[in-house]
């Protein structure tokens, strides 16, 4: 399947040509086409409660996507930017921005969201006091260094953003610490939705009942049974949804989903497993009802610098040139993602094709660099036992195995929540799963959340002042071209240093039960709920 082309950017004036006319934006659809039915969906343990400035992780995200709105929307098939509560986002330099968001849009507790709601959602989430794990989402706005400071030991001598000012109740301005193009489409990623008035008051209780500003409301929460959310009918987004309630399942296995996706027991299953794949099985078990997308995404695996022995480049060179990508691609996932040899999604504007020169199956390099690395010892990769990923790693493992004659094993983990307090907490002891599904379609969000030091994603706890520097520098050009390049050349020096082996891009499969009539499977793999709709 053929991947489009996006744009990574959107220039300044076309930010404002796009963001300042409503575009996309629409009216409540709440009532029209709608459903008091039921629908369930795949999904998995949330690593944290769930509040936008504390969720990065598929599991919580599923959830965030339905419980908030944020400023901007993003078209489920082409991931084109659109207005979502945003009336207009204009500037004139790329560095001070003006929203005005839509009046009359509320949370779920009848409270209108206001300017202010973004501002004060956007501080909490940034000072480190509050330890959320989206802070560096919010490191370009002016007075970030101030509420965040480096230096885990320091502490806050600002309690707020100086770069945000709140105009009026409908009205806020942003001062980035220089131009940023991509700020106007950046602010659709989860980590910018509001959050009410009440959440403020008692943070820790607001995480047993959260209230949005969504098409979906919060009705229960059953840890490693389900979450259970319900429609909001006074939603004005043009994502309503048009069904009443929703049962998001947590799962374990794969495969026990996609056998209850079969049996009627699930309505929607956004991945397959590696069994239902061969010869497109599950396009013959769904019977019209198999999904196909093109995914902005990547798989890699990241090697933690501070698990001893893998402070070593040509251990991690050893490693990466010692995975046979096409054979597990087509051996083990059946043709159903494609082989990753630079650090972006291929089909973003920026990308350069074979800039991971160690990304390719050579085994007697392979060889040659684990000679030359002295690693002694065992190797082995770390991921979630509910994400179908035990077959395609423990492939990986063998052909490691396999070229450099080291003990390779797979270590499941219970949970993807689990999973991933793990690496946060920087207690994993070896290799582990690090794969990257687009918060918004840039190649500066394929690098600055991962690789940058101290970020939110940094698996490998990665640092290189160079490549900060490049990063900062690339997020300060207005141009479109001039960001681009000092982005790639950021790319190059990663790619040297290997923190994370890439493997591979997924091609989009998914799957709905015969109680819908229609559904979508989106860029960012998730499902489109907006499009879902009930049988009759």
């Amino acid at each position: 399947m053929g991947k489009r082309k996006m744009a990574a950017f959107v220039a300044v004036p076309a930010a404002v040509a796009l963001l300042a006319t409503g575009c996309g934006g629409g009216g409540s659809t709440a009532g029209a086409d709608n459903s008091d039915g039921a629908v369930s969906i795949y999904g998995t343990e949330p690593q944290h409660p769930l509040t936008p400035g504390n969720t990065n992780e598929q599991g919580g995200i599923r959830v965030i996507d339905e419980l908030y709105a944020g400023l901007v929307g993003f078209d489920p098939d082409n991931a084109k930017p659109y207005n979502l509560m945003a009336e207009s986002i204009t500037s004139s330099d790329a560095k001070v921005y003006d929203i005005k968001i839509k009046k009359g849009w509320k949370f779920h507790d009848g409270t209108e969201v206001k300017s202010h709601n973004f501002v004060d959602a956007w501080n909490y989430a940034a000072l480190a006091t509050n330890a959320q794990i989206n802070a560096d989402f919010f490191s370009q706005i002016q007075g970030f260094d101030e509420v965040h400071p480096d230096s885990k030991d320091a502490k806050p001598t600002a309690q707020t953003m100086s770069g945000l000012k709140v105009v009026g109740d409908y009205e806020f301005q942003v001062t980035l610490k220089a131009p940023f193009s991509v700020f106007p489409v950046k602010v659709g990623y989860e980590g910018f939705d509001p959050l009410p008035d009440v959440f403020f008051k008692d943070p820790k209780k607001f995480e047993q009942n959260p209230i949005g500003n969504g098409p979906m409301k919060f009705v229960s929460y059953t840890p490693n049974q389900d979450i259970k959310l319900t429609r909001f009918d006074g939603y004005q987004g043009q994502d309503a949804v048009h069904f009443k309630d929703l049962d998001i399942k947590t799962y374990s296995d794969l495969n026990t989903a996609y056998s209850d996706l079969q049996g009627g027991q699930l309505d929607f299953l956004d991945l397959m497993p590696p069994a239902a794949l061969v010869g497109d099985k599950y396009k013959a078990d769904l019977q019209g009802r198999a999904l196909n997308t093109t995914l902005i995404d990547i798989d890699t695996i990241a090697v933690p610098y501070y698990v001893p022995g893998y402070n070593n480049p040509d251990l991690r060179k050893a490693i990466s040139l010692s995975i046979d990508r096409d054979g597990i691609i087509k051996q083990v996932l059946n043709n159903a993602y494609t082989t990753a040899n630079s650090y972006f999604a291929s089909s973003l504007d920026g990308n350069v094709p074979n800039s991971c020169e160690f990304c390719k199956y050579d085994p007697e390099a392979a060889k040659a660099a684990f000679a030359k690395s002295g690693f002694s010892g065992k190797l082995t990769i770390a991921s979630n036992s509910d994400g179908g990923h035990k077959e395609a790693l423990t492939a990986v493992c063998n052909s490691i195995t396999k070229v450099l004659g080291v003990s390779c094993d797979f270590v499941p983990q219970t949970s993807l929540g689990q999973f991933r307090s793990m690496i946060t907490s920087h207690q994993a002891t070896g290799m582990v799963r690090s794969d990257w599904s687009a918060d918004y379609p840039s190649i500066e969000n394929f690098l600055n959340p991962l690789y940058k030091t101290g970020a939110s994603s940094n698996d490998s706890t990665y640092s290189n002042p160079a490549v900060d520097k490049l990063l900062e520098q690339a997020d300060s050009t207005a141009d479109k071209d001039g960001a681009i390049k000092l982005y790639q050349q950021a790319e190059a020096l990663i790619a040297k240093d290997l923190p994370s082996i890439p493997l591979w891009s997924e091609k989009g499969t998914g799957g709905y039960s015969s109680k819908l009539s229609a559904a979508k499977l989106s860029w960012k793999r998730q499902p489109d709920l907006s499009s879902f709709r009930l049988a009759s």
